[in-house]
């Protein structure tokens, strides 16, 4: 039987006004199965010569969809040959304002133009401003800058080992184990990704930083009788997992681990890298949940597409950090400060939060009336714009099925769950679209999944 609910029992509630910034872009002939024509001159057969050529320049790493997208507006992408499409994937959760937002591009041509890097052997004003902002506006007193959410996650398990030692000086036996969960994600580098519970990600690289137990996520008996032992330095978790299939923890859950971590000496640390920043429709998605941690780390949407990573943590941690125990020659460069500013500065706006809400659950809603009928359809699922569709076969048939007809959207989980994480600047007559080519797609489901 198919699940496709709302969750009666998450603390998120939508918001009761809508801010649709107008994200019209202007349309020239239809061209079947793939989105429209840009205007301007078209390249033919340059997305062949680019795919071609990236294969015979760069290291394999990625497995890409065979499309070069070559210039975006608002919420849509365009390729070389002029084809259009609707992106629901926001360069998998960064673009939180769209492609082309003018007040981030005036940001960033005006740093570029007065100081774009100086290093961190001296003061730049856009970061001290930034550190500033995002103290103002969370539960944190100090930041660490950093260049991507796994660097992020990386200072959390060094300023972790740190706290105990600086905490406990005297002991022999601290405590530096960690706690991480099932489905969870928290980058490639290799302390973060030994706290990634994929076995794929880790064992090629095996011996990674040891010392990490999995636990099930949500599993409160479990994580409170493991950091009772009091060997655990932190506990890592998302509020929302995004790459391990959009699963939200429950108030309980991360109530749970609050209390175990204050009466046992670790620290909480919240990885808010995807989830965070207004995609939930509050600017931070624990604050949905009431539980506050030690320690939040932050990047993917917060520089508008540019670089950056951010360690939010209280007093308490930052006093065991001294001098030369962390440091990074481009974070927190005066460019990539002053274009995250000026995303802060509009997606922290109530109204902004407010239509994030909205939209996200009117979207959910579309979903589950649009998709809910399909017998492959198992649960739709996910708070603001960060939403899963879990399928009972793989999703990549559909994903290729969507983008083929103009639509841009990823997978997650085990494969079988589509990730819409979109712009937040969407419209609700772009999530229409989204949701009709979606519908319209289902049969390849079929199709793409015969044995």
């Amino acid at each position: 039987m198919n699940s496709l609910h709302h969750c009666p029992n998450h603390p998120i509630t939508p918001a009761t006004n809508l801010c649709r910034p107008s994200s019209k872009h202007v349309r020239v002939r239809a061209c079947a199965n793939v989105g429209e024509h840009a205007p301007g001159s078209l390249k033919v057969g340059v997305s062949k010569e680019v795919m071609e050529a990236e294969g015979r320049v760069m290291v394999g790493t990625y497995a890409r969809a065979p499309v070069v997208l070559s210039s975006g507006k608002g919420c849509k992408l365009y390729d070389p040959e002029g084809r259009e499409y609707l992106d629901l994937s926001s360069g998998i959760a960064v673009n939180a304002l769209g492609h082309g937002d003018p007040d981030w591009l005036r940001a960033v041509t005006q740093q570029a133009n007065t100081l774009t890097h100086v290093s961190n052997v001296y003061y730049s004003i856009p970061q001290v401003e930034l550190a500033k902002r995002l103290v103002a506006c969370s539960f944190a007193d100090r930041v660490f800058f950093s260049n991507s959410g796994t660097e992020a996650n990386e200072a959390a398990i060094k300023f972790a080992r740190k706290f105990q030692r600086f905490s406990h000086p005297d002991e022999k036996q601290l405590a530096t184990q960690f706690i991480s969960f099932t489905n969870s994600f928290h980058g490639r580098t290799m302390g973060a990704v030994a706290l990634t519970s994929k076995e794929h990600y880790r064992s090629p690289f095996e011996p990674v930083m040891p010392g990490v137990t999995f636990l099930e996520y949500g599993n409160i008996q479990a994580a409170t009788e493991l950091i009772q032992c009091g060997n655990t330095a932190a506990v890592f978790v998302e509020p929302i997992q995004g790459e391990g299939g959009i699963y939200s923890a429950t108030k309980e859950f991360l109530y749970s681990l609050r209390t175990a971590c204050d009466d046992f000496g670790s620290l909480l640390v919240f990885d808010e890298v995807q989830c965070g920043l207004g995609r939930t429709g509050y600017l931070w998605a624990h604050e949905a949940y009431g539980v506050v941690p030690d320690i939040m780390t932050l990047a993917k949407p917060l520089a508008g597409g540019l670089p950056i990573g951010a360690v939010l943590v209280t007093e308490r941690v930052a006093t065991a950090i001294s001098f030369g125990d962390h440091g990074s020659t481009f974070a927190g460069g005066p460019l990539v400060c002053n274009a995250a500013l000026a995303v802060l500065d509009k997606i922290s706006r109530p109204g902004f939060l407010a239509s994030v809400s909205k939209k996200g659950l009117y979207f959910k809603e579309l979903l589950i009336k649009k998709l809910g009928g399909n017998s492959h359809v198992r649960e739709v699922r996910g708070i603001g714009l960060i939403i899963g569709v879990e399928l009972d076969v793989s999703a990549s048939p559909l994903v290729n099925a969507c983008r083929n007809s103009g639509l841009l959207i990823l997978t997650a989980g085990k494969g079988n769950v589509l990730r819409l994480v979109p712009p937040l600047i969407i419209t609700e007559q772009e999530l229409e679209h989204a949701a009709e080519i979606l519908f319209n797609c289902l049969p390849a489901l079929d199709k793409g999944n015969l044995d």
